[in-house]
């Protein structure tokens, strides 16, 4: 037997179904498994069957007998031997639809957790296995992560790793376990700077899956990264951090790019745009925007066909500019110019100052999106010219009483007053008349106080 079995595992070419059943003729699977059990004091009888054994499994002749034995799949599993757990891990992935998962899987995770490195590979992928199957998700995840010694942590990280690249269903079923924490609590252990890289590592590999940003977002983790990028005095934590903050941001491209693909759908535009203008609200997310997909928030901010849309795009555009936000970087501003002027120079207004007093125009809504745009938009050079330049839009700015957006249209009034002082543009004379007008809205208020209110003295009138 134990030649037979060394020159079938050790035949260099492929064994097929017609010859596992040649060797199983003459050695029948209980006489293997019985070898096995035995513990024969016979030097690599052990190693050689094992090996003959695997080879067998993987014809689809020899799965098919599996069936017929978990018994001594789940002995095997229970074994002293790395060898035989090993061959009994694999075994499982073989004949998955034909095994009772609830009694295997203990097993299987004691495999993961305990075995040495090729036991604990096998389980891996008898688990990631069992994970594809619909019954499988609602039994590993309740159980994964019973265990606590930093080993058993680190290779529970390595199955959520390779579980979550599977498909979004199963990515969703680990998020909703709550499992990520587990990265989180491993990443910001400050004790045991191994570990840490250690599940740096694979949470390099986990944001490696194009749904990962998804989800990854809705933790903490990014902020642990940069924390770890900013503060940690550790040069290889830092280094490891920035490739994986650089493989999420790969991710929130696509991720950007798949939700600028539905502004094409009207019922979920106007959820798009404000999702952008979220997005937009920092540096780092306006620079993002405006470098991937911000030509369709530009168009639908001065396109009238849908309100609501217009509306929601004007508001995402202010958030994307920065009213309260210091100006973005070159690039990001030159790519934010050259939109504002690709869009006009495509509309019937053909120019930054017609687009933006087409939107003063309209209904009181709009016109107050609007006010929050322009104050946005003024401190930036090219477009504060264009401002003034439209004696129409400073005529709205500064005299308009109507009574919805009048605090809208005073801070935007005082946005442009304090762009016109900052630059060098007083000295020309028609500017300055501007900014003397705009200066006087300004100190008026909100609702254009005529005069300063003066105390009146009276008699008072007698019965």
């Amino acid at each position: 037997l134990l030649e037979a079995a060394s020159d079938f595992a050790s035949y260099p070419g492929f064994q097929n179904d017609a010859s596992a059943k040649q060797f199983l003729d003459r050695y029948p699977l209980t006489v293997l498994f019985g070898v096995l059990q035995t513990k024969a004091d016979v030097p690599g009888l052990e190693d050689t069957v094992v090996a003959c054994l695997d080879r067998i499994f993987r014809t689809k002749y020899g799965a098919s007998l599996l069936t017929n034995y978990a018994p001594f799949i789940q002995a095997g599993l229970q074994a002293n031997s790395e060898t035989v757990r090993c061959l009994a891990c694999k075994a499982v992935s073989y004949i998955l639809q034909n095994v009772q998962i609830i009694v295997i899987y203990p097993l299987l995770i004691n495999c993961l957790l305990e075995g040495n490195e090729q036991t604990s590979n096998a389980s891996l992928g008898a688990i990631t296995n069992i994970a594809q199957a619909p019954e499988g998700i609602s039994i590993i995840f309740p159980n994964v992560a019973a265990r606590s010694s930093s080993l058993a942590r680190i290779r529970i990280l390595a199955l959520i790793a390779k579980l979550f690249s599977l498909s979004s269903s199963v990515a969703t079923a680990v998020y909703n376990s709550n499992l990520l924490n587990l990265f989180e609590i491993e990443i910001n252990d400050k004790h045991d700077m191994l570990t840490t890289l250690s599940a740096l590592e694979l949470l390099y590999e986990l944001v490696s899956s194009p749904h990962s940003s998804s989800f990854v977002l809705k933790t903490t983790l990014l902020q642990l990264l940069t924390d770890i990028i900013s503060n940690s005095v550790d040069s290889i934590l830092r280094s490891r951090a920035v490739l994986i903050s650089g493989r999420l941001l790969s991710s929130i491209t696509a991720l950007l790019f798949a939700i600028d693909g539905r502004l094409q759908n009207t019922d979920e535009c106007e959820s798009v745009l404000e999702a952008l203008g979220l997005i937009g609200a920092t540096n780092q997310g306006a620079a993002l925007v405006l470098t991937v997909v911000a030509r369709h928030v530009f168009e639908s901010a001065f396109d009238r066909q849908s309100r609501g849309t217009q509306l929601a795009a004007l508001h995402a555009l202010g958030s994307i500019c920065g009213v309260d936000r210091p100006q973005l970087d070159d690039k990001a501003e030159e790519c934010l110019r050259r939109f504002i002027y690709a869009t006009a120079a495509s509309s019937p207004k053909l120019t930054p100052s017609g687009l933006l007093l087409s939107v003063l125009q309209q209904e009181p809504e709009l016109r107050l999106a609007g006010y929050r745009l322009i104050s946005a938009l003024v401190a930036r050079s090219w477009c504060l010219m264009a401002v003034c330049s439209k004696q129409e839009i400073i005529t709205i700015v500064t005299d308009e009483d109507t009574k919805n957006g009048m605090e809208a249209r005073h801070q935007c009034c005082t946005a442009i007053s304090k762009a016109l002082s900052a630059s060098n543009l007083l000295h020309d004379g028609p500017i300055a008349e501007i900014a003397g007008k705009l200066q006087e809205a300004v100190r008026r208020g909100p609702y254009l106080a005529k005069k300063e209110a003066q105390p009146l003295v009276i008699t008072a009138d007698r019965f």
